[in-house]
C-alpha cells in the first residue's frame, strides 16, 4: 500500500508513515531513539531565519536574533543563539579596519601593478613608498563584533572603513624605497612637504616615482 493510502486509514499525514516505515527499514525498531541531549529549542526553519540575516547584515547582536525569533513564537537565549550560528561554521569577531577606497581607487592600484608587473628590478630602485598612521591621545577606539566565517574577516560587510584624520591625536608618516626607510615625521600641515628631505636623505637621485 501506498504512504498516502496507508495515513487515510490510520488519519495520519503521509509524511509521518513514511518516517515510521524508514525507521523501521534501518533500526528494525518503532520506539524514539535515544538523544545525546536536550532537543534543540530552534527549529530548522528559525535556524535557517537567522543565519539569512547574519549574512546579510554581520552586524546583527544576538538580541536582535532573540527578539526576531520571539516575534515567530520561539523564545530562546542569548547562548542559544550562539551555538546554532557557531554549528553553522559563524563566530562572533571584531571587525577589520581598512582605508576607506573607492572604486577608482582600486581600479588604479590594480592598473599600476599590471603594468609593472614584469617590470625590472633597478625600476623599483626609483620608487618611494609611503604610509600614515594616526595615534589617538585619549579615549578608546570603539569595538564592534560581526558574526563571519574563518576566512572572511575582509569582507567589505565585515569591515569598518577608517580614515586618517581627526581630532584628538596625531598622524605620523614615513616612507621607504628599495634602499632603506626614510624618515619619520609627525604631521602637522601638509605631508607633501615631507617628501623631499627622505628623498635627499636616501640619495634616489632624479626620476623617482612617489
Amino acid at each position: 500500500m501506498g504512504y498516502r493510502t496507508i495515513g487515510k486509514q490510520l488519519g495520519e499525514k503521509a509524511t509521518t508513515v513514511d518516517a515510521i516505515i524508514r525507521k523501521w527499514k534501518k533500526f528494525k525498531m518503532m520506539v524514539n531513539l535515544p538523544q545525546s541531549g536536550a532537543p534543540c529549542k530552534i527549529s530548522p526553519c528559525g535556524a535557517s531565519m537567522i543565519l539569512r540575516k547574519v549574512r546579510d547584515q554581520p552586524r546583527t547582536t544576538r538580541q536582535d536574533l532573540v527578539n526576531d525569533l520571539k516575534r515567530a513564537g520561539t523564545t530562546v537565549s542569548k547562548k542559544t543563539i550562539s551555538n546554532t550560528l557557531r554549528r553553522h561554521g559563524l563566530k562572533s569577531c571584531s571587525t577589520c579596519k581598512v582605508p576607506m577606497l573607492k572604486v577608482a581607487h582600486v581600479q588604479a592600484r590594480l592598473k599600476f601593478a599590471n603594468e609593472h608587473l614584469d617590470g625590472p628590478e633597478e625600476e623599483w630602485e626609483k620608487v618611494i613608498w609611503s604610509d600614515e598612521t594616526k595615534i589617538k591621545l585619549f579615549g578608546l577606539n570603539s569595538t564592534r563584533c560581526v558574526w563571519r566565517k574563518k576566512k572572511d574577516e575582509y569582507n567589505p560587510k565585515n569591515t569598518i572603513p577608517t580614515v586618517k584624520h581627526g581630532g584628538g591625536n596625531i598622524i605620523l608618516w614615513g616612507c621607504f624605497s628599495a634602499k632603506e626607510t626614510g624618515r619619520l615625521h609627525h604631521i602637522e600641515g601638509r605631508m607633501a612637504n615631507n617628501l623631499l628631505p627622505s628623498v635627499r636623505a636616501l640619495k634616489i637621485g632624479h626620476g623617482w616615482v612617489f
